[in-house]
């Protein structure tokens, strides 16, 4: 009986078509269960697809630069440890079986409720506790940060089955490069091209009038962009279960942080915690308070 098995695009939430941009994987490869298949882009997010499975790759499905949706076919693999083996099934008739003097004396060690060729399952150790007030949130693992490397880390942790705390200042997900700098950036260098298009063209025969820039509009689309994207992460994290805590956080031990929120000062405890505080942007010293003299964010909110 045949033991292959389609490995199919997950749940990656409301986006469609996305775009396949490495692909980590060849045919006749061996797989282990996680191992990265491919690598899919929607807009400035990317996430790695893994198998979900272990076993030997049969036909691979997908190429860069192909689109792919939720549910299409990435691979076709010959899944490994699929059915009982002989011996396997033997086992359970151990009476008529000898066992090894070498195996015999792990599995005494092991005890006889625990056979030493099945491993206990792994355990979590609980953090050290910090001295100080109760935790008003325990969380498993805490990521800092919902910027592209913290909601990304977040993600792939609770694709893993990891419970996932997220802590982000801002009111809305993806950090300073979705909010106030990649995006908008692109959105309106976008703008920006196609009116450098229009008047390359006029030394071929095509003649625009001169653009008529309606501000409002402008920005308003720019921040459509934005909001889609910014959209798709709530819906990802739901989707995922990661908890989304807003605030600004302060380190108070080595297992425990102060959150400054809406609802006012919690203390979170957790066993792990990644840091993924991203960036922001200075002033250079000494420069005076003009209103010509602008940050990143600044340049694209202009009243003008």
């Amino acid at each position: 009986m045949s033991n292959t098995r389609e490995i199919r695009v997950p749940d990656i939430g409301d986006f469609k078509d996305v775009e396949v941009i490495d692909v980590l994987v060849a045919k006749g490869d061996t797989l282990s269960a996680e191992d990265p298949l491919i690598t899919l882009e929607t807009d400035k997010a990317s996430m790695d697809v893994p198998a979900p499975f272990a076993g030997k790759l049969v036909e691979l499905k997908v190429g860069k630069g192909d689109r792919v949706s939720e549910g299409d076919v990435i691979a076709v693999v010959e899944a490994a440890g699929e059915g009982a083996s002989s011996d396997a099934k033997e086992g359970g008739q151990g009476a008529d079986k000898e066992v090894p003097a070498d195996k015999a004396d792990k599995q005494a060690s092991a005890g006889a409720d625990k056979p030493a060729d099945k491993p206990a399952a792994k355990q979590s150790a609980p953090a050290p506790r910090d001295e100080g007030p109760t935790p008003d949130v325990q969380a498993d693992l805490l990521v800092l940060g919902a910027g592209p490397g913290g909601y990304t880390a977040a993600f792939r942790a609770a694709d893993l089955g990891r419970d996932v705390t997220l802590i982000e200042r801002w009111d809305t997900l993806g950090g300073v490069c979705l909010n106030v700098g990649c995006i908008p950036s692109k959105a309106l260098l976008h703008a920006a091209a196609v009116i450098e298009e229009a008047a390359h063209m006029s030394g071929h025969g095509i003649v625009f009038g001169a653009p008529k820039i309606e501000l409002d509009k402008l920005r308003g689309w720019k921040e459509s962009v934005v909001g889609r994207l910014t959209k798709g992460l709530d819906t990802i994290a739901k989707q995922r279960k990661v908890k989304v805590l807003r605030g600004t956080a302060k380190f108070t031990g080595a297992y425990r942080l102060e959150l400054d929120g809406p609802d006012g000062k919690q203390v979170v405890g957790f066993r792990q915690c990644i840091i993924a505080a991203g960036s922001e942007s200075v002033d250079l010293p000494g420069t005076p308070d003009d209103p010509r003299i602008m940050d990143s964010t600044g340049a694209l909110a202009l009243d003008e």
